[in-house]
């Protein structure tokens, strides 16, 4: 049996030397995919000198190609994001826009370059606005084909207006949550698991 790969995109706007709230609540993730044997890494974004754009290679010691191409050795990819003014961050837009530019590209049986990967996406913030952002990555990531298992979302906000964040309000210990991650994570994998051993056919999906 296929081991899988899960990628994590952390896009948060700290550099993985500064605690990250996202990063605690991957965590959730990265346990179970462990726990499943699944091979698991995590990129904090901001770590690369990605250039905006919506090709696949921006030129210029543009970074993104090293982290598009372990997208697409992953048969799992979670994205993870905070919540500024309502909305994803600006690093995950950029991410959306980065992973458009590889849409045109195909893999051996003519379908697009996603097609039998899996995706969720994890979202932080003591502000509102989790569910907005996760639409956003969600549809974005199923429109470029990606397949999204049922529940694929984790997220975590505090009270209404400025307050302490995941890790100081210990949203580890929300029940939600926590739920929340465990039904995502198990079925990220399970969907993974499914499409590793039946690929989606090319019937209807490639031109002849």
């Amino acid at each position: 049996m296929k081991k899988l790969k899960a990628l994590i995109l952390n896009c948060s706007l700290k550099p993985s030397n500064e605690k990250s709230n996202t990063d605690a609540l991957l965590q959730d993730f990265i346990d179970v995919f462990e726990k499943k044997h699944v091979e698991t890494e995590t990129i904090r974004v901001v770590d690369y000198d990605v250039a905006f754009g919506v090709d696949d290679d921006m030129g210029n010691g543009d970074q993104w190609p090293v982290i598009s191409d372990k997208i697409e050795q992953a048969d799992i990819l979670l994205v993870g994001t905070p919540v500024w003014l309502g909305e994803k961050s600006s690093v995950a837009k950029m991410v959306m826009e980065r992973i458009s530019g590889s849409g045109s590209k195909m893999n051996e049986l003519g379908q697009p370059i996603y097609y039998n990967k899996v995706a969720g996406a994890v979202v932080t913030g003591n502000e509102d606005g989790a569910k907005h952002a996760a639409r956003d990555i969600l549809f974005s990531l199923g429109h470029y084909g990606f397949s999204l298992p049922p529940n694929p979302l984790s997220y975590w906000v505090g009270d209404a207006g400025p307050g302490p964040s995941y890790i100081e309000a210990e949203g580890n210990n929300n029940e939600f949550t926590k739920n929340n991650a465990q039904v995502a994570s198990h079925n990220l994998v399970h969907l993974a698991t499914i499409l590793a051993n039946h690929p989606i056919p090319t019937e209807g999906n490639v031109l002849d």
